[in-house]
């Protein structure tokens, strides 16, 4: 059996306010997918063929501005997907599901909840305790923040005249890489843990950190798959090495749509295979659960923008000129 390591899920804490590690991820993710993704459109051998002849899709201050709106998107996306998908559709027909805590009725009651989760927290300023309540981004969901960016894509290409099918290839080939530090963070939480196992790779999901702030181990002390490592694993780096090398082996991406029609379908893959391990807080009926029944518009969504790329209509090949 593995030992769960004695992590704190709080990177940094000023004061009443708590910078942490799950936030971190999604901060240095996105800026580690920015980063490479500039590097990838500068590298001039990417590009030299039809239907790009030299001229990359975007520009470096393109996807420099454009990531903004992705960030937003993944933000706003994600937190109002757990609300529609978890919070309204899923505890609307199963109210007893371990995290539904009273929804869709506590979106009712205090809408505010469709925000984000409030913890009453105080204020210790010139000898006064003063009571506020602080905001935490607790329930992202994945599928949502992918809607968002899909939007930000849509909206920010037909501003600036872009390909939004190369751009959105683009994208793809490093949105895994913001999925891996995502995945860690859940591990150093200590959330969405695995099934119990008596497997070598097992581990009990429980230390002090999580007993000071809990009062209790939420995982059990039984040893349960390392789900958050294995999703992280194939959702990540798998996922991020094929795409790499369908563009930079076999040249993929010079079928528009391709890019995002292989992502969409490793994802819904990756995250199928992976709720097999994971003890899914949103179970539908015996091994199907949440995560797997929205993995089914995804492969909807792979078929369509591989039928796309092998389609090749007249736009494919119109490119905006880099000024």
């Amino acid at each position: 059996m593995l030992t769960y390591p004695d992590l704190d899920p709080v990177a940094i804490q000023l004061g009443p306010f708590a910078v942490r590690w799950y936030a971190l991820a999604y901060i240095s993710g996105l800026l580690a997918g920015w980063w490479l993704l500039v590097k990838m459109l500068q590298q001039k051998s990417l590009w030299a063929r039809p239907p790009f002849s030299s001229t990359s899709p975007a520009t470096a201050d393109d996807i420099g501005d454009l990531f903004v709106w992705t960030t937003l998107g993944v933000v706003v996306g994600g937190r109002l997907g757990y609300d529609l998908f978890y919070g309204i559709f899923y505890c609307g027909f199963w109210p007893d599901g371990r995290d539904c805590h009273g929804l869709p009725w506590a979106y009712v009651t205090n809408p505010l909840n469709l925000i984000a989760h409030w913890t009453p927290g105080g204020l210790h300023l010139f000898g006064f305790q003063i009571p506020i309540y602080i905001p935490q981004l607790l329930g992202m969901s994945f599928h949502g923040g992918l809607a968002g960016v899909v939007a930000a894509i849509v909206w920010f290409c037909k501003k600036r005249g872009l390909n939004m099918f190369s751009v959105g290839d683009a994208i793809a080939s490093v949105a895994p890489i913001g999925l891996f530090t995502g995945r860690l963070a859940n591990f150093i939480n200590g959330e969405l843990w695995g099934k119990e196992t008596d497997s070598p790779i097992g581990m009990v999901f429980c230390n002090d950190t999580i007993r000071a702030t809990y009062g209790r181990c939420l995982a059990g002390m039984n040893p349960r798959y390392p789900s958050q490592l294995i999703e992280a694993a194939t959702e990540g780096v798998l996922l991020f090495l094929l795409l790499q090398l369908a563009i930079r082996k076999f040249r993929l991406h010079e079928r528009p749509g391709m890019i995002c029609g292989l992502f969409f379908l490793g994802y819904g893959l990756a995250r199928a295979f992976s709720e097999f391990f994971r003890d899914s807080e949103s179970m539908i009926y015996g091994w199907f659960s949440m995560g797997m029944l929205l993995s089914l518009p995804m492969w909807a969504a792979a078929a369509f923008f591989i039928w796309v790329a092998y389609k090749q209509p007249a736009w494919a090949k119109k490119q905006r000129s880099t000024p």
